[in-house]
């Protein structure tokens, strides 16, 4: 099959730096899927399951948060947070959902804490989700 190169890179490190066959990601108007001899595109990230097929294979990720760039064939993945699903702490997902759904409970948060504590718990469910398979 054919295949075209993919780099998943974060603050952290390089989380993939190889041939692909596809890659779904979340982006902040819907999912969108990249095949080979994609055309040029760029686009911000938004929360949600990546998928990547090699070799036939569909790894899924937990993508949250950066840039999609496709260039000349060549697809780049500048995530905030990417995680693989057999990386993910299920424990520490759903302490995190805890925690923000307590947070967001309390009737005298602000509105700043309100939205990060929103956006806590989307992580910690997408977090869930991806390492679960549901």
């Amino acid at each position: 099959m054919t295949s075209f190169h993919l780099q998943i890179v974060t603050p952290d490190g390089c989380a993939y730096d190889g041939p692909a066959e596809y890659v779904s990601l979340r982006t902040i108007n819907g999912c969108v899927g990249i095949c080979p001899h994609h055309t040029d595109y760029v686009t911000a990230l938004g929360m949600g399951e990546a998928r990547v097929v090699t070799d036939g294979e569909t790894r899924r990720a937990a993508c949250i948060g950066g840039m999609l760039a496709v260039t000349k064939g060549d697809v780049k993945v500048v995530a905030t947070t990417f995680e693989w699903a057999k990386d993910i702490d299920l424990e520490r997902a759903k302490a995190s959902e805890q925690k923000a759904r307590q947070a967001m409970a309390d009737q005298n948060i602000s509105e700043k804490d309100l939205k990060l504590a929103e956006a806590r718990l989307k992580r910690a469910l997408v977090r869930q989700s991806v390492a679960t398979g549901k």
